[in-house]
């Protein structure tokens, strides 16, 4: 048994036929968990929907509505690059009830694992890029709302940067690096990596991305490092710990949600990075021994993941769950 859960519900499964993005990953990797003794059944804990309530936490009433009664726009079913259908919009539901469930269980036993979610490029009002609500904003804001935290912090490793996250959490921010035309960032570090901060609120975040790659339009988060096409394994840890470090001395979170995307590794279809399977393991590692270290609850979610083989963004997803593991069960972790 491990010693946190596991959120999972068959109603996770994306309706979406022949895609890019592999709708049956979740079950796959429940089955991989299963198969190779790293959890069992009574290890899973299953979401329920978020409530409509929780979605306007984030989302205007509008765009919910549009959803829920199936009024979403040619335009705008193309901006999501998905078949809408309602079928979708119920597994998004779950998506965001399912993070909600992790970052209550994270506040309870430290870590907690949604075997889903991370659609970080939603926004409040229109979803883009196989995002349709943004369930780590809507978990950060119902526990905002429900006084269990006062302060959170989103670290993300996906490939692709978090636009909708930059723009919920630091609006200001957002308008204005749009009014600007997309300036370059802030603070220029020894090329070719850059790096730009912006003051936080009560949401501090953190993206880790490849800067040549989606979305054209990258709002500012609070700390973004845009990498190079090729980063490989040694340099985007170097990074990592640096991010890290930067973040955690400017914001204490009471809460840090993980995005732990699939897609930097350098066999992804949608990714330019090189990292491989056991250097994504290890940035796993490090996120969560960062947050062991300083004692701060953490929950993680799957986001992107669209490797040659589904074999292999199953393996990196599973890591992540492993690397939870070997983390949280050891007596002491060094610095």
């Amino acid at each position: 048994m491990l010693r946190f859960k596991l959120i999972y519900g068959d109603q996770y499964q994306l309706p979406l036929g022949n895609h890019v993005f592999a709708g049956q990953k979740y079950r796959l990797v429940r089955e991989a968990l299963l198969a190779q003794q790293i959890a069992g059944p009574e290890d899973f804990v299953a979401p329920t929907p978020a409530s409509d309530s929780d979605m306007c936490l984030v989302h205007t009433a509008e765009w919910v509505s549009k959803l829920k009664q199936a009024k979403v726009s040619g335009r705008e079913e193309m901006m999501l690059e998905m078949p809408f259908s309602p079928a979708l919009v119920n597994a998004f539901w779950f998506h965001a009830g399912g993070s909600i469930l992790a970052a209550q269980l994270a506040l309870k036993d430290g870590v907690s694992i949604s075997i889903g979610g991370g659609f970080h490029h939603a926004f409040p009002d229109h979803g883009e890029g196989f995002c349709m609500v943004h369930d780590i904003a809507v978990a950060i804001r119902r526990l905002l709302k429900d006084g269990k935290i006062s302060r959170a912090m989103v670290i993300d490793c996906d490939v692709h940067q978090g636009n909708g996250t930059a723009a919920i959490f630091n609006p200001a921010a957002a308008e204005a690096s749009r009014a600007q035309g997309w300036s370059a960032p802030m603070f220029q570090a020894p090329r070719p990596v850059s790096v730009s901060e912006v003051p936080a609120g009560e949401v501090f975040t953190v993206s880790l991305h490849q800067e040549n790659n989606y979305p054209q339009w990258k709002p500012p988060s609070s700390l973004d490092v845009n990498l190079p096409d090729g980063t490989n394994d040694a340099e985007y840890l170097n990074w990592l710990d640096n991010a890290l470090s930067s973040a955690f001395r400017q914001f204490r979170p009471d809460l840090i949600a993980y995005v732990a995307g699939a897609d930097p590794y350098r066999k992804d279809q949608l990714g330019g990075l090189g990292l491989t399977i056991d250097g994504l393991k290890q940035r796993d590692e490090m996120v969560f021994g960062a947050a062991r270290r300083r004692r701060i609850p953490i929950f993680a979610t799957f986001a992107g993941g669209y490797a040659q083989r589904i074999e292999d963004t199953i393996a990196i997803h599973v890591n992540t769950v492993v690397a939870a593991k070997e983390i949280f069960s050891k007596r002491k972790i060094s610095r």
